[in-house]
């Protein structure tokens, strides 16, 4: 047996500027929140807390109905919840997907024993509204359909509103699932507007906070369907169960919430707010449309279907004959400036760009391609 050691370095992780898929830096408002004094989970007035912060999400989702509540965890748990509280085994389920986390969405409705049927893509593209209607019309049973918003992996867009009109005419008692993981606070979501019956996202990327927590909204309807599911998933992702924590007075103890955590999403929803949100996507949109611009003129392409092209997360092709991973590498080391790879053992070589929360201004742009142009002249 190895020896213990008695001590271990100070901690210093370093500066960096993270324009990967995320996480993105943290708003220097919401780190000052963090500093707050902690109150403990069962302080009455961080309930007080909680109702104002409840209030928040449901202004960030666009949401003035049923719940908007957040789990004590990645993002991951808000898709894993959104399965179990709304799905029991055998319970047909749609998964439309051209990506990682689409297919992530689609592995864990099989998991969960639900009857799949998937709509692909190849990567890049959308699984097109004619195949989703096909597959709608085949499978009348349909009780979920699931999709990814904003797909990191490959940087396109779903057109959400065009497939809620769609899911309510041809199966109008599916409820319809949308990961909105980067897109929530760095585009439009309207969660009441576009019929999204279950939504979930993440603090890390467009809200501008550290990672561990991910902010969800569910409809009234699919509330209805959360109670008659005799199908009990994980107590963690309870739904029922948080909103006894989080709305019920007096309340019952579900679990020990990471409280600064909170005080961090709350201060970036409330800076959010206070920028107003149409100004917040707009910032979003000029900073990623800028950069795809100047890549362009630079002579990169892009994987993503330009008619369905990401703002936040700009997947650029490697242009044959360079070691994207090496690129990777340079950018960090010399400029301390993070860009992601592809993820997932099928993807193709790309970097994905990410200008996001405090990061979505020209000027991180233009750091990055000033990082580009010296490691990879034109």
């Amino acid at each position: 047996m190895g020896d213990l050691v008695t001590s271990i370095p100070t901690l210093n992780p370093g500066e960096r500027l993270l324009c990967g898929p995320g996480p993105s830096n943290v708003n220097p408002q919401v780190l000052q929140a963090m500093q707050l004094n902690m109150n403990g989970h069962l302080d009455p007035d961080f309930w007080d807390i909680l109702v104002d912060l409840a209030a928040g999400l449901k202004a960030l989702w666009r949401n003035p109905d049923g719940l908007s509540l957040c789990f004590s965890a990645s993002g991951t748990s808000g898709m894993e919840a959104g399965i179990t509280n709304l799905v029991a085994p055998g319970d047909k389920v749609i998964a439309i997907h051209a990506g990682f986390f689409g297919a992530r969405l689609a592995d864990l409705a099989r998991r969960h024993e639900a009857d799949l049927v998937e709509v692909t893509a190849p990567l890049g593209q959308i699984a097109p509204l004619e195949a989703v209607e096909a597959a709608l019309r085949a499978n009348p049973d349909t009780k979920l359909v699931a999709v990814v918003h904003a797909e990191t992996s490959t940087g396109v867009r779903y057109p959400v509103p065009e497939l809620s009109a769609l899911v309510r005419q041809v199966t109008p008692d599916a409820l319809l699932m949308v990961d909105a993981v980067t897109s929530l606070g760095g585009e439009q979501v309207e969660a009441a507007g576009w019929g999204i019956d279950y939504g979930y996202s993440c603090s890390q990327k467009s809200l501008g906070c550290p990672p561990g927590l991910s902010p969800f909204t569910v409809s009234a309807r699919a509330l209805e369907v959360q109670k008659a599911n005799k199908h009990r998933g994980p107590y963690t992702y309870d739904i029922a169960e948080l909103a006894r924590y989080w709305v019920d007075r007096p309340i019952t103890y579900h679990h020990t919430m990471p409280i600064l955590q909170y005080y961090a999403l709350y201060e970036g929803i409330r800076l959010g707010l206070e920028e107003g949100l149409e100004r917040r996507w707009a910032r979003h949109q000029d900073a990623g449309q800028y950069f795809q611009a100047q890549m362009r003129e630079r002579g990169y392409t892009f994987l993503s279907d330009p008619q369905h092209q990401l703002w936040e997360l700009s997947a650029v092709n490697v242009p044959e004959g360079v070691d994207g991973k090496e690129v990777q590498g340079k950018i960090l080391r010399q400029f301390n400036i993070e860009v992601g790879g592809g993820l997932g053992p099928t993807a193709p070589p790309i970097w994905r760009v990410g200008l996001m929360g405090v990061n979505a201004n020209r000027e991180a742009a233009d750091r990055v391609l000033a990082a580009f142009d010296a490691v990879l002249p034109r």
